[in-house]
C-alpha cells in the first residue's frame, strides 16, 4: 500500500513484516525513530511473538542480538554514529560468529567535533567487520532492502547492515509502498539457523581459535561474502518478480550508455546527482551515474563491466580516510586496474553539508573540460582554512580548529554532546 510515511516509520513497519523474534537497541539520533516505531508495535501486540530489550548501550544492544541470533531467533537492532563505534567490539563479534543479524544503521558523522548530521563515515569504520553493507538510495528503497537483507542473512548465516542517510531518508517523508504480511511471508521463509544453541545437542560457538587455523576461519568468512556477490543479485531479481518494482542488486547504472564521464555514488545523493546529470545532458555533456548498493562485499566485477568503457570516472563520497583520501574511490580504482579510466575523487556532504544540484552543475562541467584534480572537496570554504592555518603558524597555542572557525563564523557554541 503507497503511504505517505517517514522513512524510519517505513522501515520499522517492514521490519515487523519480517516477524523479528527479539529486537533491542539503545536510541541514538537519527535512528531513534525506528526503534521507537518498534518498540510500540510490540508493546500493542502488533509485532507478536517479539521480545523488545530495553539495554543500556550500544554495546549490550549488539551483544543481546548476538545471543539471541545464536538461540535460533530472528534478531533485529538499529544504530547510528557513536553508537556503532560504541558496540564495534560486539559488531566484529558478531561477523566472526556467522550470525544473520540485521541492523539498520541510519548514517551520521563521527565526531569530534560532535556532528548530528549525515554522512558516511561510520559505515566506512567497520567495513572491514565482515558485514554486508547495502546502501539505499531513497526510504522506498530502504525498506526494501530490510526484506531482502533477512533472506540474505539467513541464506548464507552473515550479519547484514542496511545504510540509509540519516535525517535525509530517515526524517523525510515521501510516498513508500508498505508491503503486506502475505507478500514478505511469501518471500521470507521462517528462520532455520545453520547453527543454534541447543541443550539436546550441545555445540560450542565461538570457541578460540589459534594460530593453526585462524587464518582458514577468516578466509571462509571472504567466502561468504564472495558468495553473496551471487545471492544479492538473485535476491533483488525475486524480490522484483514478488512485488513489480527493481530495489537492491549490486549497481544501478543511469544514462551511461554512451557517457564519457561516469559518476560514481551511494546513497540518497544519488538522486540529486541524477537531475544534474540531466541537465548537463540538455546541455549536450555525455555523462551518467552509476549508484553502488552493495558495498560490502565489494561488488569489483560488477563495477569494472559498469565503468570501464568511460574514460573518466568521477567518485564522489561522503567520507574519506584522514591523510590518505577517498575510500570509495580507492575501491573503484582498484575495480579499473588496467583500464584507461582516470578516477577523480570528490569528497562532499561531511557533517551534512549541502550536497546542491547547482554545486554538482558545476563539478561536472568542469569533469567535462577536464579540470579536475585527482582529489577535490566539493565547497570547501579556503578563506576560513587558510585563516586557521596563518593562525596555527602564528600562535602556538591557537586553541581546537573546531572552535576557532565556529568563531569566525560568528556562530554560537554547543554546550554538552547530543546523543
Amino acid at each position: 500500500m503507497l503511504r505517505q510515511i517517514e522513512g524510519s516509520r517505513a522501515v520499522a513497519e517492514t521490519v515487523a513484516l519480517c516477524r523479528p523474534e527479539v529486537v533491542c537497541a539503545y536510541p541514538i539520533s537519527p535512528q531513534t525513530h525506528i526503534i521507537e516505531a518498534v518498540g510500540v508495535m510490540v508493546k500493542e501486540g502488533r509485532l507478536a511473538p517479539c521480545e523488545f530489550i530495553n539495554v543500556e548501550s550500544e554495546f549490550a544492544a549488539m551483544s543481546v542480538a548476538i545471543g539471541a541470533s545464536a538461540t535460533g531467533a530472528r534478531a533485529y537492532t538499529a544504530t547510528s554514529s557513536q553508537g556503532l563505534l560504541y558496540m564495534m567490539e560486539a559488531v566484529y563479534n558478531a561477523a566472526g560468529l556467522g550470525l544473520p543479524i540485521v541492523m539498520t544503521l541510519a548514517n551520521r558523522a563521527i565526531g569530534a567535533p560532535i556532528n548530528i548530521w549525515n554522512d558516511h563515515s561510520d559505515a566506512m569504520a567497520v567495513r572491514d567487520s565482515g558485514w554486508i553493507q547495502l546502501f539505499a538510495e531513497t526510504n522506498q528503497e530502504a525498506a526494501d532492502l530490510h526484506v531482502q537483507a533477512f533472506r540474505l542473512a539467513e541464506e548464507l548465516s552473515v550479519p547484514v547492515m542496511v545504510c540509509m542517510d540519516g535525517f535525509i531518508l530517515t526524517h523525510a517523508v515521501e510516498g513508500v509502498d508498505i508491503l503486506d504480511q502475505s507478500t514478505v511471508d511469501e518471500f521470507l521463509p521462517p528462520y532455520d539457523p545453520r547453527q543454534v544453541l541447543d541443550t539436546a545437542s550441545p555445540v560450542s560457538i565461538g570457541a578460540m581459535v589459534g594460530p593453526e587455523a585462524f587464518l582458514e576461519v577468516r578466509y571462509l568468512a571472504h567466502l561468504r561474502q564472495l558468495d553473496a556477490l551471487h545471492r544479492i543479485p538473485v535476491i533483488a531479481a525475486d524480490f522484483s518478480a514478488a512485488t513489480g518494482r527493481h530495489s537492491g542488486g549490486l549497481v544501478n547504472s543511469y544514462r551511461t550508455d554512451d557517457a564519457d564521464t561516469i559518476i560514481v555514488a551511494m546513497g540518497s545523493v544519488l538522486g540529486t546527482i541524477k537531475d544534474a546529470v540531466d541537465i548537463r545532458r540538455d546541455a549536450g555533456e555525455r555523462i551518467g551515474v552509476v549508484g553502488i548498493t552493495s558495498f560490502r562485499p565489494f561488488p569489483s566485477v560488477a563495477v569494472r563491466q559498469a565503468l570501464s568503457h568511460a574514460p573518466q570516472v568521477v567518485v564522489l563520497e561522503k567520507a574519506f580516510s584522514i591523510g590518505h583520501g577517498g575510500v570509495l574511490a580507492t575501491d573503484v580504482a582498484m575495480a579499473l586496474r588496467g583500464t584507461n579510466c582516470v578516477v577523480r575523487e570528490v569528497v562532499a556532504g561531511l557533517g551534512g553539508r549541502a550536497i546542491t544540484r547547482q554545486s554538482l552543475e558545476k563539478l561536472f562541467y568542469k569533469a567535462s573540460q577536464g579540470e579536475l584534480g585527482a582529489l577535490l572537496f566539493l565547497d570547501l570554504d579556503v578563506d576560513m582554512v587558510d585563516r586557521e592555518i596563518a593562525r596555527m603558524k602564528t600562535t602556538r597555542r591557537s586553541g581546537p580548529s573546531a572552535e576557532n572557525v565556529l568563531r569566525d563564523l560568528g556562530a554560537p557554541r554547543v554546550m554538552g554532546q547530543a546523543r
